[in-house]
C-alpha cells in the first residue's frame, strides 16, 4: 500500500521530469519536500520495488532523427545472441530483439535504427550487416508513429 506522499510522487514522476536544470527540486516543491528528501523517497521506493522501472524517452524527431527503420535480419537461431550483441552495440540501434522464425518470414533478429535520412539508415544497415556477418536483411521504414505512451497508475 502506498502512502499519500508516495502517490503524489508517483503522479509527478509518471507525468515526466520537468525540463529544467534541477527537475527533482521542482518535483520536490510540488509535493512539499526538500530536494534531498524527494531523492531519498524515490530511492526507498525503488529499494522496496514500488518503482521497478525508471527511464527516459527522448523524441528522436526533436533531435533531427526523422528517418526510422526496422531492420529484419535472417540469422540462424543459434547465432542470434552473438549477432544481437554486435548489432545492439551500435549507438544508432535503439531496439534489438530476437523473434521466432515464421513460415514465409525468415527473419529472426529485429533492430530499430534512427538516422537523419533514409540513406543514413541504409548505410548504417550495411555497416551493421558487415560487422555481424549477415547478408539477408530488409529495411522497413516508418511512415508515422501511431502510439507512444507510458503506463499511468494514478490519474
Amino acid at each position: 500500500m502506498l502512502s499519500n506522499l508516495e502517490i503524489k510522487i508517483v503522479k509527478e514522476l509518471q507525468a515526466g521530469l520537468p525540463l529544467v536544470e534541477r527537475p527533482y527540486l521542482e518535483i520536490a516543491r510540488r509535493v512539499g519536500l526538500e530536494e534531498e528528501e524527494l531523492i531519498a523517497q524515490i530511492r526507498d521506493m525503488i529499494d522496496r520495488r514500488l518503482i521497478r522501472r525508471f527511464g527516459a524517452a527522448l523524441k528522436h524527431q526533436d533531435l533531427g532523427y526523422i528517418a526510422n527503420a526496422m531492420v529484419v535480419w535472417d540469422v540462424p537461431e543459434e547465432k542470434a545472441p552473438a549477432v544481437g550483441r554486435i548489432m545492439a552495440g551500435f549507438d544508432e540501434v535503439s531496439h534489438c530483439y530476437q523473434r521466432p522464425r515464421r513460415p514465409g518470414w525468415p527473419y529472426t533478429v529485429f533492430t530499430v535504427l534512427h538516422g537523419h535520412t533514409r540513406e543514413d539508415c541504409e548505410k548504417l544497415a550495411a555497416k551493421i550487416a558487415a560487422a555481424a556477418g549477415v547478408s539477408n536483411y530488409k529495411l522497413l521504414f516508418s511512415t508515422r508513429e501511431l502510439k507512444k505512451s507510458s503506463m499511468k497508475y494514478f490519474l
